[in-house]
């Protein structure tokens, strides 16, 4: 069984999808109704990015002696996402419809509200601004950075509830896996009273100062990062 950090029973990685077809329109597509869609999946570059980084993760495996037996995928239900972990597991080997894959909805795309919705992606630096200023205020019909934090709270713990000692890579999306690292990451470093359980330190990181700042954490298209 591998080590971990105490307040959590697996070791996490994160990978952003590789680049997609919204991407490469410049779209933002950020519903769960559309993000399903299958027309918004990988772009070829996207699987070629997507095929590299199951390569890169493999080394790392190989490097730090992880058998394959302890790989988990967690993914979000986008069609970009869901394209993205099934590349990876065909490069690892691991089947994709068996028990080493799985889909966890509370890993979706922040949902950016309507009047972001299907527009162009230089919008997003509008949203960025908004979070830098409060991270609890939500764009129109949106999800605010804390909200996020809500629902990848809910997915850790389903997580942690389902597998122990295992290595589990997120294939994710920009901000929600910027918003990620940035509550693992401040979860790692706070000592203080109740805070042996995930939950537990979560909240009591879960402040604007530190939300505030989860662009600090952004990844580029399929790229592949070790969290904690």
């Amino acid at each position: 069984m591998e080590s971990t950090t105490s307040f959590l029973r697996n070791r996490y990685w994160v990978l952003r999808h590789g680049k997609s077809i919204p991407n490469e329109r410049g779209l933002i597509v950020s519903s769960l109704e559309n993000g399903i869609c299958p027309e918004y999946e990988l772009a070829s570059e996207g699987v070629n990015q997507a095929q590299m980084a199951g390569q890169l993760f493999q080394k790392e495996l190989k490097e730090n002696n992880i058998p394959l037996e302890n790989i988990r995928i967690c993914y979000s239900p986008f069609s970009r996402t869901t394209h993205t972990a099934k590349l990876v597991a065909s490069v690892l080997g691991i089947p994709f419809e068996g028990d080493q894959c799985k889909v966890i909805e509370d890993l979706r795309e922040r949902y950016f509200g309507p009047s972001f919705e299907l527009k162009s992606h230089d919008k997003y630096a509008e949203i960025w601004a908004l979070d830098e200023n409060d991270p609890l205020n939500r764009p129109e019909g949106g999800e605010s950075v804390d909200d996020v934090v809500a629902r990848l709270t809910r997915a850790l713990a389903t997580i942690e509830a389902q597998f122990q000692g295992c290595t589990v890579l997120v294939v994710g999306h920009g901000d929600p896996l910027q918003i990620l690292q940035t509550i693992l990451n401040a979860a790692k470093q706070h000592t203080g009273p109740n805070c042996d359980s995930l939950e537990s330190r979560i909240q009591a990181v879960r402040t604007p100062p530190i939300l505030s700042q989860h662009r600090k954490f952004a990844l580029q298209t399929a790229e592949l990062r070790a969290v904690i």
